[in-house]
């Protein structure tokens, strides 16, 4: 596995090792030994899974407290954008965002510490994306943005038509509350 630096501390990309054969391919995709090698002891507690169709775009999503959620994200089947924007108060890459296309073919996976908004777009007809959880799902912990922020300027590669209710009342960023305070990362 590669581990790839992105312009924001904290949010890497991972290139796994795929060997490829006549039968088809394998790859690790998660290595508690290399991630631990990475300075990255984390402790999954929740698996994830989500189908979506082209058009879709989630998020963006975050939890805070005790329940704020680191995220492994990879593509299973088909190709998405997967966005993660610092949402940390006093960091300085504040209200910036990463982006970067997941796919079956790609293999790559984003991890995204807690103290990130996370969404992606469905770039393909469809697309099975797996994202394991460093904490469990609390509905009351829950935080949106909107996905179409003008203050955050998001390109999502896709005319997105087929948002939930949910991620259309998202808060404008401006407004999101200072759960992650920068300094305590």
């Amino acid at each position: 596995m590669d581990f790839i630096k992105t312009d924001i501390e904290g949010v890497l990309i991972i290139k796994p090792k795929v060997f490829p054969d006549e039968r088809g391919f394998f790859f690790e995709s998660y290595s508690e030994l290399k991630f631990n090698e990475q300075g990255l002891f984390l402790n999954f507690v929740q698996d994830n899974i989500s189908f979506s169709r082209k058009g879709t775009i989630r998020g963006l999503h975050y939890q805070v407290g005790e329940y704020a959620q680191g995220k492994l994200c990879q593509v299973l089947s088909g190709k998405v954008l997967d966005v993660a924007v610092d949402v940390r108060f006093g960091s300085p890459t504040f209200g910036e965002y990463v982006s970067v296309e997941l796919s079956h073919e790609n293999h790559n996976q984003i991890w995204i510490p807690p103290g990130f908004a996370h969404g992606f777009s469905v770039l393909s007809d469809t697309a099975l994306f797996h994202y394991k959880c460093t904490a469990s799902y609390s509905k009351n912990d829950e935080r949106a943005i909107l996905f179409n922020d003008p203050d955050l300027k998001i390109d999502w590669n896709i005319e997105a038509t087929n948002i939930s209710e949910k991620d259309l009342k998202g808060n404008a960023f401006k407004n999101i509350d200072k759960d992650f305070i920068f300094s305590d990362f």
